[in-house]
Protein backbone atom coordinates (compact mmCIF):
# COMPACT_ATOMS: atom_id res chain seq x y z
CA UNK A 1 0.00 0.00 0.00
CA UNK A 2 1.64 3.21 -1.18
CA UNK A 3 1.29 6.64 0.41
CA UNK A 4 0.50 8.07 -3.02
CA UNK A 5 -2.46 5.69 -3.36
CA UNK A 6 -3.73 6.73 0.07
CA UNK A 7 -3.52 10.37 -1.02
CA UNK A 8 -5.65 9.49 -4.04
CA UNK A 9 -8.13 7.69 -1.82
CA UNK A 10 -8.40 10.63 0.62
CA UNK A 11 -8.93 13.08 -2.23
CA UNK A 12 -11.86 11.05 -3.60
CA UNK A 13 -13.28 10.60 -0.08
CA UNK A 14 -13.11 14.35 0.46
CA UNK A 15 -14.50 15.43 -2.92
CA UNK A 16 -17.05 12.60 -3.21
CA UNK A 17 -16.58 12.94 -6.95
CA UNK A 18 -14.05 11.16 -9.18
CA UNK A 19 -13.77 13.95 -11.77
CA UNK A 20 -13.13 16.72 -9.23
CA UNK A 21 -10.61 14.57 -7.34
CA UNK A 22 -8.73 13.75 -10.56
CA UNK A 23 -8.56 17.45 -11.48
CA UNK A 24 -7.28 18.35 -8.03
CA UNK A 25 -4.64 15.61 -8.14
CA UNK A 26 -3.64 16.47 -11.74
CA UNK A 27 -4.16 12.90 -12.96
CA UNK A 28 -6.56 11.43 -15.48
CA UNK A 29 -9.82 9.94 -14.26
CA UNK A 30 -8.97 6.45 -15.65
CA UNK A 31 -5.65 6.53 -13.76
CA UNK A 32 -7.40 7.48 -10.54
CA UNK A 33 -10.08 4.82 -10.99
CA UNK A 34 -7.42 2.18 -11.64
CA UNK A 35 -5.51 3.13 -8.47
CA UNK A 36 -8.63 2.94 -6.31
CA UNK A 37 -9.65 -0.40 -7.82
CA UNK A 38 -6.17 -1.75 -7.05
CA UNK A 39 -6.50 -0.52 -3.46
CA UNK A 40 -9.85 -2.29 -3.07
CA UNK A 41 -8.36 -5.47 -4.53
CA UNK A 42 -5.36 -5.24 -2.20
CA UNK A 43 -7.55 -4.86 0.88
CA UNK A 44 -10.23 -7.25 -0.30
CA UNK A 45 -12.95 -4.77 0.65
CA UNK A 46 -15.25 -2.41 -1.20
CA UNK A 47 -14.37 1.13 -0.15
CA UNK A 48 -16.87 3.20 -2.13
CA UNK A 49 -20.49 3.06 -3.16
CA UNK A 50 -20.80 4.70 -6.56
CA UNK A 51 -23.93 6.72 -7.41
CA UNK A 52 -24.87 8.68 -10.52
CA UNK A 53 -23.17 11.92 -9.54
CA UNK A 54 -21.31 11.13 -6.34
CA UNK A 55 -19.26 8.57 -4.46
CA UNK A 56 -19.87 7.61 -0.82
CA UNK A 57 -17.62 5.70 1.56
CA UNK A 58 -18.63 2.27 2.80
CA UNK A 59 -18.07 1.40 6.47
CA UNK A 60 -14.73 -0.12 5.45
CA UNK A 61 -13.93 3.06 3.53
CA UNK A 62 -14.62 5.20 6.61
CA UNK A 63 -12.26 3.03 8.66
CA UNK A 64 -9.53 3.36 6.03
CA UNK A 65 -10.05 7.14 5.81
CA UNK A 66 -9.44 7.49 9.55
CA UNK A 67 -6.28 5.39 9.38
CA UNK A 68 -5.06 6.92 6.12
CA UNK A 69 -5.29 10.47 7.46
CA UNK A 70 -2.86 9.60 10.24
CA UNK A 71 -0.51 7.72 7.89
CA UNK A 72 -0.40 10.54 5.33
CA UNK A 73 0.12 13.13 8.08
CA UNK A 74 3.00 11.08 9.44
CA UNK A 75 4.55 10.76 5.97
CA UNK A 76 4.29 14.53 5.46
CA UNK A 77 5.91 15.15 8.83
CA UNK A 78 8.80 12.79 8.07
CA UNK A 79 9.40 14.41 4.68
CA UNK A 80 9.49 17.89 6.21
CA UNK A 81 11.86 16.75 8.96
CA UNK A 82 14.35 15.39 6.44
CA UNK A 83 14.09 18.47 4.26
CA UNK A 84 14.83 20.59 7.34
CA UNK A 85 17.91 18.61 8.44
CA UNK A 86 20.23 21.06 6.71
CA UNK A 87 18.00 24.09 7.17
CA UNK A 88 19.43 26.33 9.89
CA UNK A 89 16.74 28.99 9.48
CA UNK A 90 13.57 26.98 9.99
CA UNK A 91 11.56 23.79 9.91
CA UNK A 92 8.20 22.54 11.15
CA UNK A 93 6.94 22.18 14.71
CA UNK A 94 3.73 20.37 15.65
CA UNK A 95 1.81 21.15 18.86
CA UNK A 96 -1.37 19.75 20.43
CA UNK A 97 -2.83 22.18 22.94
CA UNK A 98 -5.26 22.15 25.83
CA UNK A 99 -7.39 25.25 26.46
CA UNK A 100 -5.77 27.74 28.85
CA UNK A 101 -4.79 31.40 29.00
CA UNK A 102 -1.29 30.08 29.73
CA UNK A 103 -0.94 29.12 26.08
CA UNK A 104 0.16 32.76 25.82
CA UNK A 105 3.46 31.69 27.42
CA UNK A 106 3.97 29.16 24.63
CA UNK A 107 3.00 31.70 21.97
CA UNK A 108 5.57 34.11 23.41
CA UNK A 109 8.26 31.45 23.21
CA UNK A 110 7.36 30.63 19.60
CA UNK A 111 7.50 34.33 18.74
CA UNK A 112 10.98 34.65 20.27
CA UNK A 113 12.11 31.45 18.57
CA UNK A 114 10.82 32.62 15.20
CA UNK A 115 13.01 35.70 15.38
CA UNK A 116 16.07 33.42 15.32
CA UNK A 117 14.53 30.94 12.85
CA UNK A 118 12.46 33.09 10.46
CA UNK A 119 11.47 30.17 8.23
CA UNK A 120 9.84 28.30 11.12
CA UNK A 121 6.37 26.91 10.41
CA UNK A 122 4.27 25.75 13.35
CA UNK A 123 1.11 23.67 13.27
CA UNK A 124 -1.45 23.83 16.07
CA UNK A 125 -4.21 21.37 16.91
CA UNK A 126 -6.41 21.76 19.98
CA UNK A 127 -8.21 19.23 22.13
CA UNK A 128 -8.51 17.60 25.52
CA UNK A 129 -5.89 15.32 27.06
CA UNK A 130 -7.14 12.19 25.31
CA UNK A 131 -7.13 13.82 21.87
CA UNK A 132 -3.70 15.46 21.97
CA UNK A 133 -1.98 12.59 23.81
CA UNK A 134 -3.21 10.15 21.15
CA UNK A 135 -1.68 12.26 18.38
CA UNK A 136 1.56 12.62 20.34
CA UNK A 137 1.74 8.84 20.88
CA UNK A 138 1.25 8.27 17.15
CA UNK A 139 4.15 10.58 16.34
CA UNK A 140 1.96 13.23 14.71
CA UNK A 141 3.04 15.89 17.21
CA UNK A 142 6.36 17.03 18.62
CA UNK A 143 4.86 18.47 21.80
CA UNK A 144 1.53 18.46 23.61
CA UNK A 145 0.13 20.66 26.38
CA UNK A 146 -1.96 18.89 29.03
CA UNK A 147 -4.06 20.26 31.87
CA UNK A 148 -3.24 17.32 34.14
CA UNK A 149 -0.17 15.62 35.58
CA UNK A 150 1.38 13.55 32.76
CA UNK A 151 2.33 9.89 32.97
CA UNK A 152 6.04 10.06 33.86
CA UNK A 153 6.61 6.55 32.50
CA UNK A 154 5.65 7.71 29.00
CA UNK A 155 6.45 11.42 28.86
CA UNK A 156 8.95 14.03 29.89
CA UNK A 157 7.51 17.39 30.81
CA UNK A 158 7.90 21.00 31.84
CA UNK A 159 5.38 22.75 34.05
CA UNK A 160 4.05 26.13 32.91
CA UNK A 161 4.93 29.20 35.02
CA UNK A 162 1.46 29.75 36.51
CA UNK A 163 -1.69 27.79 37.38
CA UNK A 164 -5.23 28.00 36.04
CA UNK A 165 -7.92 29.06 38.51
CA UNK A 166 -11.31 27.29 38.40
CA UNK A 167 -14.55 29.17 38.75
CA UNK A 168 -18.06 29.60 37.40
CA UNK A 169 -19.01 31.60 34.31
CA UNK A 170 -22.64 32.69 34.36
CA UNK A 171 -25.01 35.34 33.11
CA UNK A 172 -24.33 38.69 34.76
CA UNK A 173 -27.95 38.89 35.99
CA UNK A 174 -27.80 35.49 37.70
CA UNK A 175 -28.45 35.52 41.47
CA UNK A 176 -25.09 33.76 41.97
CA UNK A 177 -23.34 36.68 40.27
CA UNK A 178 -23.83 38.70 43.48
CA UNK A 179 -21.44 36.34 45.30
CA UNK A 180 -17.69 36.95 45.35
CA UNK A 181 -16.86 33.23 45.41
CA UNK A 182 -18.82 30.05 44.74
CA UNK A 183 -19.08 27.11 47.14
CA UNK A 184 -20.23 23.63 46.26
CA UNK A 185 -23.51 24.17 48.14
CA UNK A 186 -24.28 27.10 45.81
CA UNK A 187 -24.27 24.75 42.81
CA UNK A 188 -26.44 21.94 44.15
CA UNK A 189 -29.60 21.60 42.08
CA UNK A 190 -28.35 23.86 39.27
CA UNK A 191 -27.70 22.83 35.63
CA UNK A 192 -23.93 22.77 35.18
CA UNK A 193 -21.63 22.75 32.16
CA UNK A 194 -18.06 21.47 32.22
CA UNK A 195 -15.53 19.66 30.07
CA UNK A 196 -15.65 15.89 30.43
CA UNK A 197 -12.06 15.87 31.65
CA UNK A 198 -12.70 18.55 34.26
CA UNK A 199 -15.89 16.89 35.52
CA UNK A 200 -14.17 13.51 35.92
CA UNK A 201 -10.74 14.56 37.21
CA UNK A 202 -10.82 18.06 38.75
CA UNK A 203 -14.26 18.85 40.16
CA UNK A 204 -14.61 15.65 42.29
CA UNK A 205 -11.56 16.61 44.36
CA UNK A 206 -13.13 19.98 45.06
CA UNK A 207 -16.73 18.87 45.64
CA UNK A 208 -15.68 15.78 47.67
CA UNK A 209 -18.64 13.93 49.21
CA UNK A 210 -21.13 16.35 47.61
CA UNK A 211 -20.13 15.47 44.05
CA UNK A 212 -23.16 13.21 43.63
CA UNK A 213 -25.41 16.21 44.36
CA UNK A 214 -24.07 18.16 41.39
CA UNK A 215 -25.82 17.83 38.02
CA UNK A 216 -23.92 17.99 34.72
CA UNK A 217 -26.43 19.30 32.20
CA UNK A 218 -24.06 19.49 29.25
CA UNK A 219 -20.44 18.59 28.41
CA UNK A 220 -18.38 20.92 26.22
CA UNK A 221 -14.86 20.58 24.85
CA UNK A 222 -14.70 24.34 24.16
CA UNK A 223 -15.45 26.82 26.94
CA UNK A 224 -16.44 29.52 24.47
CA UNK A 225 -19.34 27.44 23.15
CA UNK A 226 -20.45 26.61 26.69
CA UNK A 227 -20.36 30.29 27.64
CA UNK A 228 -22.97 31.04 24.96
CA UNK A 229 -25.30 28.57 26.65
CA UNK A 230 -24.58 30.13 30.04
CA UNK A 231 -25.36 33.56 28.63
CA UNK A 232 -28.78 32.25 27.57
CA UNK A 233 -29.46 31.16 31.19
CA UNK A 234 -29.28 27.46 30.28
CA UNK A 235 -26.74 26.68 32.99
CA UNK A 236 -23.53 27.54 34.84
CA UNK A 237 -20.12 26.85 33.33
CA UNK A 238 -17.32 25.38 35.45
CA UNK A 239 -14.10 26.37 33.72
CA UNK A 240 -10.74 28.11 33.99
CA UNK A 241 -10.52 31.86 34.44
CA UNK A 242 -9.62 33.96 31.36
CA UNK A 243 -10.88 31.47 28.78
CA UNK A 244 -13.98 33.46 27.83
CA UNK A 245 -14.79 37.15 27.72
CA UNK A 246 -16.35 38.24 31.02
CA UNK A 247 -15.87 41.98 30.55
CA UNK A 248 -18.65 44.38 31.50
CA UNK A 249 -19.94 44.36 27.92
CA UNK A 250 -20.03 40.55 27.61
CA UNK A 251 -23.10 39.92 29.75
CA UNK A 252 -21.11 37.26 31.63
CA UNK A 253 -19.21 37.16 34.92
CA UNK A 254 -16.60 34.83 36.41
CA UNK A 255 -16.60 33.90 40.09
CA UNK A 256 -13.79 31.73 41.54
CA UNK A 257 -14.50 28.56 43.45
CA UNK A 258 -13.88 28.33 47.15
CA UNK A 259 -11.95 26.48 48.45
CA UNK A 260 -9.59 27.52 45.67
CA UNK A 261 -9.16 24.97 42.88
CA UNK A 262 -6.10 25.18 40.62
CA UNK A 263 -4.85 23.14 37.68
CA UNK A 264 -1.28 23.19 36.40
CA UNK A 265 -0.41 23.02 32.72
CA UNK A 266 2.36 20.80 31.33
CA UNK A 267 4.34 20.82 28.10
CA UNK A 268 5.06 17.15 27.35
CA UNK A 269 6.94 15.05 24.82
CA UNK A 270 7.54 11.33 24.47
CA UNK A 271 10.40 9.75 26.38
CA UNK A 272 13.36 8.90 24.12
CA UNK A 273 11.77 10.88 21.30
CA UNK A 274 13.99 11.49 18.27
CA UNK A 275 13.47 15.19 17.60
CA UNK A 276 14.04 17.06 14.37
CA UNK A 277 16.80 19.70 14.64
CA UNK A 278 14.28 22.55 14.91
CA UNK A 279 12.31 20.76 17.65
CA UNK A 280 15.55 20.09 19.55
CA UNK A 281 16.43 23.78 19.43
CA UNK A 282 12.97 24.83 20.52
CA UNK A 283 13.06 22.45 23.48
CA UNK A 284 16.42 23.87 24.55
CA UNK A 285 15.01 27.41 24.49
CA UNK A 286 11.82 26.61 26.39
CA UNK A 287 13.71 24.61 29.01
CA UNK A 288 15.77 27.69 29.76
CA UNK A 289 12.67 29.87 29.93
CA UNK A 290 10.42 27.59 32.03
CA UNK A 291 13.06 26.41 34.52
Amino acid sequence: MEIRTLRYFLAVAREENMTRAAEMLHVTQPTLSKQLKSLEDELGKKLFTRHSFSIKLTDEGILLRNRAEDLVSMADKIEKEFVALDDITGGDLYFGLAESYQISFLAREINTFKQNYPDLKYHITSGDTEQVAEKLDKGLLDFAVLAEIPDASKYESLVFPEADIWGVVMSADSPLARKKTIRVDDLIGLPLFCSGQGWEKDIPGWAKDKMDKLHLDGSFRLSYNASLFAKEHLGYLLTFDKLVDTSAESGLVFRPLTPKLETHLYLIWKRYQAFSPIAERFLKQIRQSFT
